[in-house]
């Protein structure tokens, strides 16, 4: 019989994919979903800290293909790649006649999330999508002069490459580095911060949550602040966050931890023209 060449051949000897779960390269039935509870605060758990900020990773001027570029992950696992591209002219005729446009898009990568939670390119994504692009457009608009470039449009697409919880927050900086690093002209850098709060009476907020504590969480709050000009640029979310003073609390948590963010992003920035203009 010939052999197809198009594909593959297997190994001559296999095993079981049982065998190896002796080892611990493979977990058991029930094991994902007790590490799942475990990282999000079980008993064997040491509790996290509310005010600790996860470690994030930020760098600029990644993409060749874009003006302005910005990668941001998060100590969840969170990654985030955005693009941006200075002014242009307008697509329809009638938006010459205002002024500057801020076009923002999000977008899912089909393998971002863990498990079934969104189908690629269900209505349930698609909707969270635009929801996600508008939030991005409120938080960014503030930071960007856009009285600078009447009768243009600038764009930036944030696409989300894994979700480990606070994928908002992540984007909203990652699109200000972008618009930043393509040279737009902006009052200050947009930084986003997290929070969630657990459930229960004595709920307590917690910074930049992961993707289970977000699940879980019985209000969410996104926050993005200007730190430069200590202006806020975008408060959203919702749930059952308690009395106001717990909100005002949890504002005022999210502001701090936006004010630890912001030396480590211009840090990003301040390499990435560093490392423009050794090129040039």
């Amino acid at each position: 019989m010939p052999l197809d060449h198009r594909r593959l051949r297997g190994p001559e000897e296999s095993q079981p994919p049982e065998l190896w779960a002796a080892a611990g390269e493979v977990p058991a039935a029930g094991e994902e979903e007790e590490e799942e509870k475990a990282a999000v605060g079980g008993a064997d758990a040491a509790p996290r800290d509310p005010c600790a900020l996860p470690p994030l990773f930020a760098r600029a001027g990644l993409l060749s293909q874009a003006e302005g570029s910005a990668y941001v992950e998060l100590g969840g696992g969170t990654k985030v790649l955005c693009a941006a591209w200075g002014p242009r002219e307008p697509a329809e005729p009638a938006a010459a006649a205002g002024g500057g446009q801020l076009l923002c898009e999000f977008r899912r990568a089909p393998f971002a999330g863990r498990g079934a939670r969104w189908r690629p390119g269900s209505a349930a994504e698609r909707e969270a999508e635009r929801e996600a692009a508008a939030a991005l457009r409120e938080a960014l608009e503030p930071a960007v002069r856009l009285a600078r470039y009447p009768r243009a449009r600038l764009a930036v697409s944030a696409l989300l490459l894994q979700d480990g919880g606070s994928a908002l927050a992540a984007a909203i900086s990652a699109a200000a580095l972008a618009l930043a690093d393509a040279g737009v002209e902006m009052y200050d850098l947009a930084v986003g911060c997290a929070l969630s709060r657990s459930p229960g009476p004595a709920g307590a907020w917690m910074l930049q949550p992961g993707e289970p504590e977000e699940r879980r969480a019985a209000a969410r709050l996104t926050v993005a602040l200007l730190p430069a000009l200590n202006q806020v640029s975008a408060v959203l979310g919702g749930g059952q966050g308690g009395p106001p003073d717990a909100w005002a609390q949890a504002l005022r948590l999210g502001l701090d931890g936006c004010h630890r963010l912001y030396p480590v992003l211009r840090q990003s920035l301040l390499r990435a023209a560093r490392r423009r203009d050794a090129t040039a």
